[in-house]
């Protein structure tokens, strides 16, 4: 579970993000929404521990990101918006790259792999070096490498960005997955027919604050709108209500 309580963070004059809170729970697809600029990623940031609030926490499994942050990464498996893989490495080398940062042996590290080179639909390219890849195959790369401890937490900064259509479906397959499995996934996207498909809670983040949250039933009823994307634009002040 991530539980974030009243975070501010501010870059100079400019406030980022202003007093959020939320809760993504376990078993659950939490959707982060919000116009460009809005401080998702910035949220996010700190949720993962790369940025720290200027005040405010976040709890990851109950472990602090202010006062913990070590442990509190540990819980949590994390692909940024644009994440870069090694390219003179092969997939497989990757993601047991990454295995060995985290700690694990060798061997649990290959045994890993194989299993997520497998259930991401790898094998094809799984040995080949990652120069050259297509933008799917270097997401899930990326999303294999921060899954490879397995993770209770998972945090996704727009994952189907640029990915084409058999892409998308995989990813949407492995995070209905994880959610069966009682993993807690937070992701931040700009596609509401993703969102609708996937998220069982939204939060809707504009200038920096949290302004709705709530099934997507409930964000479209507070909207007054049937459709989750007119809903998103009117409570972010685009259209009347």
């Amino acid at each position: 579970m991530i539980e974030a309580t009243h975070l501010f963070k501010h870059f100079g004059p400019v406030s980022a993000v202003r007093d959020v809170s939320l809760r993504a729970d376990d078993g659950r697809i939490t959707g982060l929404l919000g116009p460009n600029g809005a401080g998702k990623s910035t949220t996010l940031r700190m949720l993962y521990t790369v940025l720290k609030p200027d005040s405010g926490d976040a709890l990851v499994d109950g472990y602090s990101v202010v006062r913990e942050p070590l442990t509190a990464a540990r819980r949590l498996g994390v692909l940024t918006h644009g994440a870069g893989i090694y390219p003179n490495l092969t997939a497989r080398e990757n993601i047991l790259y990454f295995g060995a940062l985290h700690g694990l042996t060798r061997q649990e590290a290959r045994r890993r792999a194989g299993e997520l080179v497998e259930l991401l639909e790898m094998t094809e390219f799984a040995d080949r070096r990652a120069k050259g890849f297509s933008q799917g195959q270097r997401l899930k790369t990326a999303l294999a490498r921060s899954l490879v401890h397995n993770p209770r937490n998972l945090i996704l900064d727009e994952p189907t960005n640029g990915l084409d259509v058999m892409a998308v479906r995989a990813l949407r397959r492995l995070l209905r997955q994880l959610r069966e499995a009682g993993h807690c996934v937070l992701f931040s996207s700009h596609v509401m027919h993703e969102v609708n498909e996937l998220c069982d809670e939204l939060i809707v983040i504009a200038d920096g604050t949290v302004i709705a949250s709530g099934t997507p039933a409930t964000i479209r009823a507070r909207a007054q709108s049937g459709i989750l994307e007119d809903a998103f634009v009117r409570l972010i002040g685009g259209e009347p209500a």
